[in-house]
């Protein structure tokens, strides 16, 4: 029996993980193995393996000018939006924990992006872009077609995407900022240092663990970034908004080339991969 009673209470901590377990095999591990498998194929419009075609896909995938295309999209969108997003909460960050007046009111301002969804702000935005009546040409006196221009609609588009990331980045810079001992700041103040001084070399050095963990995140979520591109642009003009994700889209439920659709995925997530093994490699220049 004592046996019996320790062999169960061995097993008991895992029984729990079970449950777990067959959600992740069947939602993450088997859609993985899957979409692997359907990279090497020909699919019918049903997704059903067709002819197995080895690396064919793969192949045409680099030899296609339209894929090739949007991971230069996706390379300047992601550029952009990284460093946009980071710098803003940076600066609303240092804002909202300076003395002022209405504080609480500000942070709820700055963080209120975030309770909107992408769809939402997305239909907004094309109001306000809009080329004839949107309020940002009416306000600067201009006919310029932010959506309708490949030279201003990568741009208008990574626009609504910073300020709906901004919330995230601000929400983590200003508890960040906020742990910074206090003793750092009047040293720095003892010896001189002016307002960006104290910034520069008692800030950004005290919260890198926080920016390396925002740097990890926004990459990850720029390269996925799908919502967006979907409801404001749809790929166009002239494929200038084509991110690699909305190519995905389109081979797969637009084309019905699911075979090439996985393949493209599995190449995303081989960048995803390679992106945050890079920034670990920065990890070491972080201060814990």
């Amino acid at each position: 029996m004592k046996s019996k009673k320790s062999f169960f209470r061995t097993v008991e901590p895992y029984l729990y993980l079970v449950p777990v377990m067959i959600l992740f095999i069947l939602f993450v591990f088997w859609p993985f193995v899957k979409t692997i498998q359907l990279s090497f194929a020909r699919t019918t419009p049903l997704g059903q393996v067709a002819q197995y075609v080895g690396l064919d896909n793969y192949t045409n995938i680099f030899t296609d000018g339209t894929f090739l295309n949007s991971l230069v999209a996706t390379l300047k969108f992601s550029v952009m939006r990284v460093i946009l997003s980071i710098a803003i909460g940076f600066v609303l960050a240092i804002i909202s924990t300076e003395k002022i007046k209405a504080k609480g009111f500000f942070r709820t301002v700055y963080a209120l992006p975030m309770a909107i969804s992408a769809a939402a702000a997305s239909v907004v935005f094309m109001f306000i872009f809009h080329s004839s009546l949107g309020i940002l040409n009416k306000a600067l006196g201009t006919h310029i077609g932010w959506l309708t221009d490949k030279k201003y609609a990568l741009i208008a588009v990574t626009i609504v995407s910073v300020w709906m990331a901004i919330g995230m980045n601000f929400i983590y810079l200003t508890a960040a900022i906020q742990s910074v001992p206090a003793e750092l700041y009047e040293s720095v103040a003892l010896d001189g240092a002016n307002f960006f001084q104290k910034h520069r070399h008692v800030t950004i050095p005290s919260i890198s663990p926080t920016l390396f963990f925002l740097l990890i995140i926004n990459v990850i979520n720029s390269v996925q970034a799908y919502a967006e591109f979907k409801m404001m642009t749809q790929g166009g003009p002239a494929e200038s908004t084509n991110v690699i994700v909305y190519e995905i889209y389109q081979e797969a439920f637009i084309n019905s080339r699911f075979g090439v659709a996985c393949s493209e995925s599995v190449i995303l997530f081989v960048i995803l991969i390679i992106l945050t093994a890079l920034q670990f490699r920065l990890e070491k220049k972080v201060t814990y």
